[in-house]
């Protein structure tokens, strides 16, 4: 059984940190609340752009 802890953990770093970012770079509330969930999904994002570049 695989230990899903540390991958986990390296995921919710990242979001705090994304978070932060998108956050500080908001320049109405609205943003902000689009900068969170932009850091729930990044991941997503960049696996997507990707495997476009690494296709094409």
């Amino acid at each position: 059984m695989k230990n899903y802890q540390t991958s986990g953990g390296f995921y919710f770093m990242a979001f705090i940190g994304a978070a932060v970012y998108f956050v500080q770079q908001a320049h109405s509330f609205w943003t902000g609340v689009l900068g969170i969930i932009q850091a729930m999904f990044w991941p997503a994002i960049l696996i997507y752009q990707l495997l476009s570049y690494l296709k094409g």
